[in-house]
């Protein structure tokens, strides 16, 4: 599901809330979560997940066209945990398709 199909699908299950208002909402959720990752800030949503961002140290890599060696700078990925109930909820639908 992409970013614009999430919000068509907030916006047709709620019925007195315009498409760009919906908008809005989503790109402020993602902004304030965006912002608490880069302060380094853990995200816990109930249900969902967390997210936290991880440093990973510098190091060497190589070029997978030419064999050189490149060096891969320090940097901060963003990174998921799945929460119980996501992981349980994932798992009955997928045992449901079987």
């Amino acid at each position: 599901m992409t970013k614009s199909q999430l919000i068509e699908t907030v916006t047709s299950r709620i019925q007195n809330v315009s498409k760009k208002d919906v908008e809005l909402v989503v790109e402020t959720i993602f902004g304030c979560m965006t912002d608490a990752l880069a302060k380094d800030e853990r995200i816990e949503i109930r249900g969902l997940g967390s997210f936290v961002a991880k440093t990973r140290d510098a190091r060497e890599g190589r070029n997978p066209k030419t064999g050189e060696k490149v060096t891969v700078p320090r940097k901060r990925t963003p990174f998921f945990t799945v929460g119980k109930e996501l992981k349980e909820r994932v798992n009955v639908k997928r045992a449901a398709r079987a």
